[in-house]
Order: structure tokens, then sequence, then C-alpha cells
């Protein structure tokens, strides 16, 4: 459900009350920004962020996302005295909104036709971890700790799709010991099970930035086939992906992208990708 102040405008030209934004080079990079906190996210900000990846649908300046946290930290997850108190008080329809309204978030994180890359240093727990988990990229720095906390406050691990999600990316095992746990997975550990693509020696949201500038250069209707293809193939049989990527390559060779690929490889020269 969107909110009644959803975003209307390219995102380019939104300025967000409750997280920081900007654009630049086709890369969008969201700053979760209450560092004093470890950028704990409130009602608000869910709503707001969940429009905001929601824009990102129908805007075409953008062809890559980076989500961070400002301060050293990624996120801390829902803010104890904003959402967990108020969430102790409520009734059962209300509760259900919520959560309804969190998985929300996760589900136009995962339908935005862009990439979005997770730069994730410190700490990145409960929600922060589920942001994370539903990016399509995750990169850490060395200080990152990653925890799926709702165990430590008598909830299930099973909030905004981690049961579906953190299997696919760690395995069955892995996830069942981090969800009922709430333990930290730190930085290297993370990479090991293949949270993390890896972890980074430099800035990482630089190495973020970096990254998402690469995608960006490459053909973008291609990236965003890639990515749907990506999240359709769950649901399929392996004859049923076989024939939906057929469809979708075809698709990709009437491009004019394509026709750049093979020219400039015939040349021996690297394409320059125009996007169509």
């Amino acid at each position: 459900m969107r909110s009644a102040n959803a975003v209307t405008l390219p995102v380019s030209s939104y300025e967000p009350r409750h997280f920081l934004s900007s654009v630049a080079g086709g890369v969008a990079t969201v700053t979760l920004n209450r560092p004093e906190k470890k950028n704990p996210l409130t009602f608000e900000s869910y709503r707001e962020l969940t429009d905001f990846f929601a824009a990102l649908k129908k805007d075409e300046d953008v062809h890559a996302v980076v989500i961070a946290g400002a301060g050293g930290n990624f996120s801390s997850g829902g803010d104890v005295f904003e959402i967990i108190e108020p969430l102790t008080k409520m009734s059962t329809k209300e509760l259900t909104a919520f959560t309804r309204m969190t998985g929300e978030l996760v589900r136009e994180i995962r339908a935005c036709p862009q990439p979005v890359i997770a730069a994730v240093e410190g700490i990145c727990a409960g929600a922060g971890a589920i942001i994370a988990m539903a990016s399509d990229i995750r990169l850490a720095a060395s200080s990152a700790k990653v925890a799926f906390l709702f165990n430590k406050v008598g909830l299930a691990g099973c909030d905004m799709g981690a049961c579906a999600i953190l299997p696919r990316i760690i395995g069955q095992g892995r996830a069942s010991e981090l969800l009922y746990t709430g333990r930290f997975m730190r930085a290297e550990e993370g990479e090991r099970w293949g949270f993390f693509s890896r972890v980074c020696e430099g800035p990482v949201l630089e190495e973020a930035r970096a990254l998402a500038a690469e995608i960006v250069a490459g053909p973008t209707y291609a990236n965003t086939m890639t990515k749907r293809m990506l999240a359709m193939e769950w649901a399929m049989s392996i004859e049923e992906a076989i024939e939906a990527e057929a469809v979708a390559q075809a698709l990709c060779m009437t491009t004019n992208d394509f026709r750049r690929a093979f020219e400039a490889f015939a040349q021996k020269t690297k394409p320059v990708f125009g996007g169509d």
C-alpha cells in the first residue's frame, strides 16, 4: 500500500525526509542517516523507503542503486522506542498492517528494475539485515556484523521474507542457525557463506559505487532482464526456466546494445552501450 506522500517525482529530484539520497552517473545512493543511534528505522522511514524504491520503476535516469548507512554502521533495525515499544500496545489488526507494510519494502527492493548493492559496515541488524538480504549484491567492510535479531525480542525469524530469501543465499542450515540464535555473523564468515560477495579492503561505499558504475556502463535492458529472471525463476522448474530465458534472451537480441556489442567485438574495441 502506497502512503499518502508516495514519491511521484523522479528520485533524482526527490528530497526524502527520513534518509539521504543522491543520483550521480546513473547511480542512486540511499543513505540511512541517524548515525547517533546506528541508523534505526521508524514507521516513517519504512514508508518512505518503500515509496522511493517503488518510484525507481519509472525512473529512466537511475540504472543502479547503492544503499548504505551513515557514521560507520548500516542499520540497527527497528527503533526500540519508536517502533518496538508502540508495537506492544497495538491490536492484532494494527500489527498485521505493520508487518505487511515492512514486507512491502522488501517487495519493492526486489521489484525495482535496477540492481541494488548494499554497502555494509558496522552493525547490520534486524530490519537492517533484511534490507541487505533483499539487495541483489552485498559488499562488506571488515567491521560488518550481521544479525537477524527477531528472536531476541520474542519474534519469529520468519519476518519480511527472511525464511524464503536467506536460505537461498547461504543455505538452509546456516540460515536456520542465524534465525534461531540471532547471533552476529561477521564479515569474513558472511563472505565464506556467500552472504557477502566480498570483504572490501578500501572504503566499502566507494567500492559499492565503483561496482554500481560498472553495472551502469553495461547494457541497461539486459541488466533489467537479468534481475527479472533471477526473481521469476525461483518459482520455476528447470524446464520452465530454460523456456523463460529463451524468450528473455531473444528480446535482448533485438536491442541496439546487442548490435553495438557485436560491432565492437568484430572491431576488437570495447562496446559503449546506449541503454536501448
